[in-house]
């Protein structure tokens, strides 16, 4: 049985390791991670992060990120990263995290949640998502 809770600090090496899947043109830094990781989990007003907990084992993960937007009259959230491990997919574990991000956004009065994809739009889309805009994207590259 899967559940979905907040993420703790003891779920770091696992969430590292899920950071993997998400493609190729990322390659995670762990001290940069562990730094990014310690930080979603002690400050929960402007992260959003969970875990898909499969009987103790940690199987996949949701960051969102929350800003004060001016056109939004209030906070606006930004689904950042989505990720469920390779051999639990197609379970709805990733849909069930996306419900959890939605959740907590209803409760903190975000007014709306975005999110950037380049391969599962149509995921989204069966979880009513619209393309509303590009994204573009520049990297400053170390």
């Amino acid at each position: 049985m899967v559940s979905i809770r907040r993420a703790n600090s003891a779920d770091g090496p696992i969430v590292f390791g899920l950071l993997a899947q998400l493609g190729e043109q990322y390659t995670p830094n762990r001290t940069v991670f562990d730094t990014a990781f310690a930080d979603a989990v002690a400050d929960a007003n402007d992260h959003i992060l969970f875990v898909a907990d499969d009987d103790g084992e940690v199987v996949g993960y949701a960051l969102a990120t929350i800003a004060r937007l001016f056109y939004t009259n209030g906070d606006a959230a930004q689904l950042q990263e989505l990720v469920v491990d390779e051999n639990s997919r197609a379970r709805g574990i990733g849909s069930q995290l996306v419900s959890a991000i939605e959740e907590e956004c209803l409760k903190r009065g975000v007014r709306q949640l975005t999110v950037a994809t380049l391969k599962s739009a149509s995921f989204y889309e069966r979880l009513d998502y619209r393309s509303t805009a590009d994204f573009l994207k520049k990297r400053f590259d170390e």
